[in-house]
């Protein structure tokens, strides 16, 4: 006796729960240690097997109090019957009631066996005070123990009723639930051991089998432990990026209407943790992680990703599999869903479903309604009678599931026939998420019969999409007003619901709603792809255009959307999900209207826009010619569209290095544009970007200058200062103006202007790439190398995670970065990284291209500050004789390559050649560059090296005098180049990449 009375009278209490009730038990558990008590977690989920009397009794072994949280779950864990309860209680708590307390945090009445706890506190519905008050009168403070209650302690968990600051796009909590703990446990144990930036976790499994379930059931059970969770169907790249930018406001981050602006922003927020450490996003249908991989938030939060797709465990995330249910998990889930349906017949359709989380739940529900046995189900999905005729079952899916919802879907016809034609116009849509606005935007004329009327009508609406959600054939989510004002819900439709209806559908009907899906993005076509605030609305029609039919549509308002989505994507930097949108319309194009109409040959002009984003520079060029001589035919040489496929001709010219052939081109197109629409014509401005392009590349700085300068001036006042297309323009004025020398003017320009990109494009935009690495030049060339250094580094990161390692754009940045690490000193690093670029150049460009003999440039320094000086000097005079060949004695890229080799003689006790080398290279400098350019100083400086070197003392340092005085004048007396100049410190040139 004495023994059970010291048990009896322990400061411990053991909190017992089931496990939809966690939250719950968590805030109990915390309330009761600030009584001082402590706090032993008992999670409710006896094995099948085993008695009830039997577990019950194993809650006595515990020392101390046994405090239940009783809900209906759990008495309903486990197909356990009223009858078991009622014996288990009165054998094992009546008699032992002084060890058992019980609070009730169910919203409806509990079953009569409850009634052994004896008086039940209820704690659902009330605030927080009151429910410790009445926790406090169940148990009191522990014996012995001294209180330190208090409400409301930072890192305590949230009161279950008080749902976290952020809240968006989570679906409802599914309250028939069953099973999975043990996944459950994993992902939360998973997280709690994750470093900051590693708690990512991935629930991997097959359709249907309850992944997205499991993922929100997992915010319910430990939303409390987050100030902000975030659901986002990222099947698509848009969506994602779209729903990550929604994600603002609610953050209540200051940021204008911009697209990129609010990306950014979130972004960061998420990766400091300001102004919520405790985040979780879950990406819900990741099934392609390619394109949406660089998208998954860091930081100090968690993510959980659902998915299909092992190739996730490639992307720093821990997979976990999820099964079917096993057997028991069935049983009780069926039985919470038709409580009709005895134990016996429960495991019999468990078993002839296969387990299948998704077709239990929609069978379950309408057979709760129905008269129908379950012998006589499975007799009938057994003989397939009532399978739709002509269905075609996928390799991936069951058979079984195929006819369970055919099933489903005749018996749902009989009573709600307008349910079921809304379910196949919204099998028109995408699987995944479907924009309500995008589904009542289906024109009037263009709905069947059968729906006419629905849309207006919220009565009538209403009831069809309360009856497909009562049954699980959708998912709906209320309206999110907060974060974006435009959506009016979202209709979730499955994937093996959506193959199963569309499957199910006779031709003309698969046409008649194809059509009206159709009418409805054709309608919602957001126009001006250039507009960046106009991007999210872009992002939600994209993924529905393949699953629309639009690809095969002869409708030119359906090719007029499809052209504006192609250019969002490119303009968006979203390059691999345009070309997979073009080539697939391409193929559908050739089959419909044949290889050789215009508008197929439209189209692989846009494919070969987002083609030459990549690199691709000889296959574009063999498309655009192509379409210059197909379009030439039907149309005129001089027609508008084959102009812009010359356009694009001179830009593969120009990534191929073949610059004064693009420089022809590009001329022919701004002159017949003058010609054809004027000076101010948008086209005209766009051909004279591509005019200055070439002569910037050529190496005619001052003439490039003055088109980009004209143009920077004539977008801002014909579009605006922060339109996509002015903002180009202001990048290359500011690079024309820093190639020509004047550091601190192109400066001035771009920290602005990298700024506003930011604001409007996002920091993961290429242009806001472009951008950021030109801005990182002006602060090398102004003489701040480590800000230099700092910058290019953790740009080159987020260009490869973006842009991937062979981006055209990816490789300029690591060309920039190698030499400003080798001037750090960081050799190795240099070598590694310029070494890897020169052979990508070589590769994919060919080993005479400007590029790779550029890179071949750099890698001769690294050679000679390796020591390796006479590998070092072949190199480079093979390099000056191979750019000499590419472009002229003149150009600005051979005079730099000329300053390094005659350094490289000198140091090799070849005084007299580098001496005849510098007089050439100042001389060709000031004829191409001028007397001021820091290039020809350059080359004075190491003239008067040289001439030192021959004893030539006198002239020697009347030319380093001019340098200097040069210098100075032009860069300032504490220039990095004046004081080295000054130190009589030789200089080099570094080879930098110029994009079109």
């Amino acid at each position: 006796m004495a023994a059970e009375e010291s048990r009896v009278h322990s400061p411990r209490v053991t909190v017992s729960f089931a496990g939809f009730n966690r939250a719950w038990a968590a805030w109990i558990g915390d309330r009761l240690e600030r009584f001082g008590w402590q706090v032993i977690f008992q999670r409710w989920n006896p094995p099948v097997e085993v008695p009830l009397d039997v577990a019950l009794r194993d809650l006595l072994l515990v020392e101390g109090r046994i405090l239940v949280v009783l809900s209906d779950w759990y008495f309903k864990l486990g197909p356990r019957t009223d009858a078991e309860w009622n014996v288990a209680l009165r054998s094992v708590v009546a008699p032992n009631a002084h060890r058992f307390a019980a609070v009730s945090v169910a919203a409806e009445p509990m079953p009569t066996a409850a009634a052994a706890f004896g008086g039940t506190t209820e704690l659902w519905g009330i605030g927080a005070r009151e429910a410790e008050r009445r926790l406090m009168n169940v148990l009191g403070p522990a014996p012995g123990a001294v209180s330190t209650a208090t409400l409301g302690g930072r890192g305590s968990p949230r009161y279950p009723h008080d749902q976290p600051h952020v809240w968006g796009g989570v679906p409802r909590r599914n309250i028939r639930f069953t099973g999975r703990e043990e996944t459950l446990q994993h992902v939360y144990d998973l997280f709690q051991r994750a470093e900051p930036g590693a708690g990512v976790a991935t629930l991997l499994g097959m359709s249907g089998v309850g992944k997205t379930q499991i993922a929100a059931e997992y915010v319910y059970r430990f939303g409390s432990e987050y100030d902000m969770v975030w659901w986002v169907p990222a099947d698509q790249r848009g969506t994602l990026r779209q729903r990550l930018a929604e994600l603002a406001p609610a953050l209540g981050l200051t940021t204008g209407p911009e697209y990129g602006e609010r990306l950014r922003a979130v972004g960061d927020a998420l990766r400091r943790g300001d102004p919520y450490r405790r985040w979780l996003i879950v990406l819900d249908g990741a099934d392609d992680p390619g394109p949406i991989a660089d998208l998954v938030p860091s930081g100090p939060g968690h993510v959980i990703i659902t998915s299909q797709n092992r190739e996730w465990a490639e992307h720093n995330t821990a997979l976990h599999e999820v099964a079917v249910y096993d057997r028991d998990e069935s049983v009780a889930f069926i039985r919470r869903r038709a409580p009709r349906i005895p134990s016996d017949d429960a495991d019999a359709l468990a078993a002839a479903l296969g387990d299948l989380p998704l077709a239990l739940d929609q069978t379950a529900g309408w057979l709760s309604d129905s008269q129908m046995s379950v012998a006589e189900y499975i007799e009938l999905l057994s003989s397939g009678s009532d399978l739709d005729v002509g269905l075609r079952v996928a390799a991936d899916f069951p058979m079984t599931y195929y006819t369970a919802f055919s099933i489903l879907l005749n018996r749902l016809r009989e009573t709600v026939p307008e349910a079921v034609e809304l379910l196949r116009l919204c099998a028109y849509f995408a699987p995944g998420a479907i924009p309500v606005q995008l589904v009542r935007g289906v024109p009037a004329a263009s709905l069947p019969e059968q729906l006419s009327g629905l849309m207006d009508d919220s009565l009538r609406w209403n009831a069809a999409i309360s009856k497909l959600v009562q049954y699980s054939v959708i998912r709906w989510d209320t309206p999110d007003e907060e974060s974006d004002p435009e959506n009016t819900g979202t209709i979730h439709v499955h994937r093996m619901v959506h193959q199963t209806v569309r499957d199910g559908m006779s031709k003309d009907d698969q046409e008649l709603f194809s059509r009206a899906v159709r009418r409805a993005l054709s309608a919602a076509n957001p126009g001006r792809p250039s507009d960046t605030r106009r991007w999210s609305r872009f992002a939600k029609v994209v993924p529905h255009l393949d699953a629309s039919g639009a690809l095969t549509s002869r409708d030119a308002d359906m090719h007029q959307l499809i052209f504006h989505c192609l250019s969002y994507l490119y303009l968006a930097g979203e390059y691999s999900t345009g070309i997979q949108l073009a080539e697939r319309t391409e193929r559908a194009w050739r089959q419909v209207f044949g290889p050789d109409d215009p508008l197929v040959w439209d189209l692989a002009s846009q494919k070969a826009t987002l083609l030459r984003a990549t690199g691709a520079y000889r296959q574009t060029e063999r498309i655009d010619r192509q379409v210059i001589e197909r379009l030439g035919v039907h149309r005129s040489p001089r027609d508008l569209t084959v102009l812009r496929a010359e356009e694009g001709l001179g830009a593969d010219l120009s990534g191929q290095g073949r610059y004064d052939e693009s420089l022809r081109v590009n001329q022919r197109v701004y002159d017949t544009y003058l010609e054809l629409v004027g000076e101010h014509d948008p086209r005209t401005l766009n051909a004279r970007h591509n005019l200055a392009a070439s002569l910037r590349l050529l190496g005619h700085y001052d003439e490039a200058l003055a088109a980009d300068r004209h143009n920077l001036r004539a977008r801002r006042e014909l579009h605006r200062p922060r339109h996509t297309l002015s903002l180009n323009s202001e990048h290359d004025y500011a690079l024309d103006l820093r190639l020509l020398g004047r550091y601190g003017e192109a400066l001035s320009v771009m920290e602005n202007s990298v700024q506003t990109h930011r604001l409007v494009m996002g920091r993961d935009n290429p242009q806001t790439i472009t951008a950021e690495l030109n801005l990182a030049m002006c602060v090398l060339r102004s003489g701040d190398r480590a800000a230099a250094h700092a910058q290019l580094s953790a740009l080159l990161e987020r260009a490869e995670r973006v842009l991937g390692d062979t981006s055209p754009l990816t490789q300029a940045v690591a060309t920039c970065c190698s030499f400003v690490q080798r001037a750090h000193g960081h050799l190795d690093l240099a070598r590694a990284l310029g070494e890897r670029t020169m052979e990508r150049y070589r590769t994919g460009l060919g080993e005479l291209h400007p590029f790779t003999i550029g890179s071949r440039t750099n890698h001769a320094l690294v050679l000679r500050a390796a020591g390796e000086r006479q590998q070092s000097l072949l190199l480079i005079e093979e390099c000056l004789a191979d750019m000499s060949g590419a472009l002229g004695d003149d150009h600005p890229w051979t005079l730099g390559i000329a300053l390094n080799t005659a350094a490289g003689r000198n140091l090799e006790g070849d005084v007299e050649g580098a001496v005849e080398l510098s007089r050439e290279t100042v001389r060709r400098g000031v004829e191409r560059l001028g007397r001021k350019h820091p290039l020809v100083l350059s080359s004075q400086v190491g003239l008067a090296t040289d001439l030192r070197g021959l004893r030539l003392r006198e002239e020697a340092a009347k030319v380093e005098e001019e340098a200097l005085s040069g210098l100075i004048s032009g860069l300032g007396s504490q220039h990095a180049h004046t004081v080295s100049a000054r130190s009589r410190v030789r200089p080099h040139w570094d080879f930098e990449p110029l994009l079109t």
